[in-house]
């Protein structure tokens, strides 16, 4: 089953003929996803890797019927783009970009959640289902078909600690990278959630740094699942006060620092290795 996406989902590139959308484009077709349309305002009737260019969302939902959209836009034109999607109808909208504003990111989630359009991102690898479809910028062949589902806030550590998980035979179900900004759409517990009712997903995976309270919120769901979970937790080396790469890796007063995140997730019943490579060993030992 999987979740979120799989070899059925159709896939509309939105920014498709810029040089991120066509690379990122091409590779994705290769990997076997169904991507059946772009939009570039302005360079309808043009090709990118064999799929057909629109100008507008609307026209291609209406050729084609992708339901989910990824976004290869400029951080000013995100907002407008996801807005399109979200009311054409695209039931998941994947938004790559980084530095998105704030508010336009606020404005984004609140329609989707109004719309009851799923979100990921923005500032996000994307999400991947293994061999069957790929909607993002991550590295395919790293991410072996199996069942532990990978859910994480960092895409550098989900490729490497995806790579350790297939040399250990214990390959992903769905990987879904949740974004490193303040204002995201999916959450840890949103993903927990589906991973929980998948069928194919023995255990999960989570990938955390310090900042926020995500992980502190994931914790007290976690409390309630009966797929098991480890979890990995970047930054234990932070220096206090200082702010780590990811737009949302900002430590305020008692929450959000390493230790909280670490007690938060033990107290709720995830196992947490203290290092990348420790993480196989553990599903190992949870199944």
């Amino acid at each position: 089953m999987a979740i979120l996406i799989n070899d059925r989902t159709k896939v509309l590139v939105q920014g498709i003929t810029g040089k991120q959308g066509t690379f990122h484009t091409e590779l994705m077709v290769k990997y076997g996803t169904r991507i059946v349309a772009g939009t570039t305002p302005g360079k309808e009737g043009q090709e990118v890797a064999n799929v057909p260019v629109y100008n507008t969302v609307d026209q291609a939902v209406q050729n084609h019927g992708p339901n989910a959209s990824v976004l290869f836009i400029p951080p000013p034109f995100v907002k407008d783009a996801a807005f399109e999607a979200i009311a054409a109808g695209v039931e998941l909208v994947v938004i790559i970009t980084e530095g998105v504003p704030l508010h336009d990111a606020m404005a984004v989630m609140a329609y989707a959640a109004q719309e009851g359009t799923r979100v990921i991102g923005p500032n996000t690898f994307g999400v991947l289902t293994p061999g069957r479809c790929k909607i993002g910028i991550m590295p395919g062949h790293v991410f072996a078909p199996g069942n532990v589902g990978l859910v994480s806030r960092s895409g550098t550590l989900s490729y490497e600690i995806a790579d350790s998980l297939s040399k250990a035979d214990l390959g992903i179900s769905t990987a879904v990278g949740m974004g490193g900004d303040r204002v995201v759409g999916m959450n840890f517990v949103d993903v927990l959630k589906c991973f929980e009712h998948d069928e194919e997903t023995e255990s999960v995976v989570l990938i955390g740094e310090i900042g926020g309270t995500a992980e502190e919120d994931a914790a007290e769901f976690i409390k309630a699942m009966d797929t098991p979970v480890v979890a990995y937790l970047a930054g234990r080396s932070a220096p206090p006060g200082k702010r780590m790469g990811h737009a949302g890796a900002i430590v305020e007063g008692d929450r959000g620092n390493y230790s909280s995140k670490k007690r938060a997730l033990e107290q709720g019943g995830a196992l947490v290795a203290e290092l990348p490579w420790e993480v196989p060993g553990l599903v190992h030992k949870l199944t």
